[in-house]
């Protein structure tokens, strides 16, 4: 086999430019699918980062009626019990959960103001003391809640940023107090994300798909949700997974749970999990459809530059007839002389290949610099598509090869 190496390497040598072009085919072939399968990995991993957020796992399980999710008002709610105890551990009991969080919800509220200045369509959770931790906030300035806010129905408030400009005009609001609902709460913190993450919006697709406009929030205790708003509301759930794959599984076995609320069977109310692991999938199926037409294109191109290797072979075992007429008289098997025209085929495309390879990446770093699409190197893809490189070399270096192994050793020596 070494030799087999060496006498291919050497053919190669010894005719560069012949060899170069025979190559060509492949090398463009190559470097067109490392580049699109780069874009479409780069692209993939660019839609389950946006959607599902770095490094956060979070899957929201929220109360819906019909198709779209509950407008709380003033009225109580029927059909629906609160989250019992045995509920709340079963789901923090479930694989691969880290942490849960139920928390109460009002969207677009009119009720917060600070003096003269009002928080319009802004929201208002009542959480506890595993929200912060679960949806990945840290409080930047102030202080969080203690056990003492919740036992003793403590009335204080967190501000978000937005919340805080709009309400204190860039003042501090630490020891403030802000009304909600005509009742007085005072401002302990401000918090914010602590992993600031921010999707790449590069259209008006991705716009609409990640852009979310925030009005402001504010966050008070749990046990203080029913000095504001009367009633016992029910209560949505983040739980957070410890890896991204076991999202949507999670949010169906804790939506599941959640469904047990539900206790009258004339209702469209429902728990539904927001599977955003699903949705990339999705998205990711759309981008993939596109881009696999693009792969089977440059894939004409390696089959072109399999045929240019076919024909070179044929020329080459043509130019060395009599060199192979030696080799079978000198005691040389058929299988030999097979397997050195193979090894030159296979040494030649698999060239093609590496250098393919390098170009692929090069042009994919290119196109993501003048069109900023992201891009991601699959070290798979390139495996493969050396591999794939020699098995071309192997085929249609099959017909010539078996051609030089069939030779008549005496009709080939005499061969001019």
């Amino acid at each position: 086999m070494r030799e087999n190496l060496v006498e291919a390497l050497q053919e190669i040598w010894s005719h560069k430019m012949r060899s170069f072009l025979t190559m060509l085919g492949v090398i463009i072939g190559i470097a067109s699918i490392i580049a699109i399968v780069s874009t479409i990995k780069g692209t993939n991993d660019q839609i389950m980062e946006d959607l599902v957020g770095k490094g956060n796992n979070n899957v929201s399980i929220t109360l819906y009626q019909g198709d779209t999710e509950y407008y709380f008002d003033d009225e109580a709610v029927e059909g629906i019990t609160q989250v019992s105890e045995d509920q709340k551990e079963r789901i923090l009991d479930i694989e691969h959960v880290e942490d849960v969080t139920f928390y109460y919800s009002r969207t677009y509220v009119e009720n917060i103001s600070a003096e003269s200045k009002i928080l319009s369509g802004g929201k208002i959770y009542g959480v506890d003391d595993h929200y912060l931790n679960t949806c990945g906030y840290v409080v930047y300035k102030g202080r969080a809640f203690t056990d003492l806010d919740y036992k003793n129905f403590n009335k204080v408030a967190l501000l978000d940023s937005t919340a805080a400009d709009i309400l204190f005009s860039g003042e501090n609001p630490i020891g403030a107090t802000i009304e909600i609902g005509g009742e007085p709460f005072i401002v302990v913190g401000l918090y914010q994300q602590e992993k600031e993450y921010q999707p790449t919006i590069e259209n008006l697709t991705d716009y609409e798909t990640y852009y979310t406009e925030s009005y402001g929030t504010v966050l008070i205790p749990n046990a203080d949700w029913p000095i504001c708003y009367r009633y016992d509301e029910p209560q949505n759930v983040y739980v957070r997974a410890d890896a991204t794959e076991h999202m949507s599984a999670i949010g169906r076995a804790a939506q599941k749970i959640m469904q047990e609320c539900i206790t009258t069977k004339n209702s469209d109310l429902k728990y539904t999990a927001e599977d955003l692991v699903e949705e990339a999938k999705q998205q990711q199926q759309l981008s993939n459809s596109t881009n696999n037409l693009l792969i089977w294109v440059a894939s004409i191109a390696l089959l072109v530059g399999g045929i240019g290797v076919m024909n070179i072979m044929l020329v080459s075992v043509t130019e060395r007839t009599r060199e192979i007429g030696l080799k079978r008289s000198l005691g040389a098997r058929r299988r030999r002389i097979l397997m050195q025209f193979l090894t030159e085929s296979a040494v030649l495309t698999s060239m093609g290949g590496v250098f393919g390879v390098i170009i692929g990446v090069v042009m994919a770093k290119i196109i993501s610099q003048i069109s900023g699409t992201p891009v991601g190197i699959s070290v798979p893809a390139i495996v493969v598509s050396v591999g794939f490189s020699m098995v071309i070399g192997i085929v249609f270096g099959l017909l010539p090869s078996i051609k030089a192994a069939n030779l008549n050793p005496i009709d080939a020596l005499r061969r001019e």
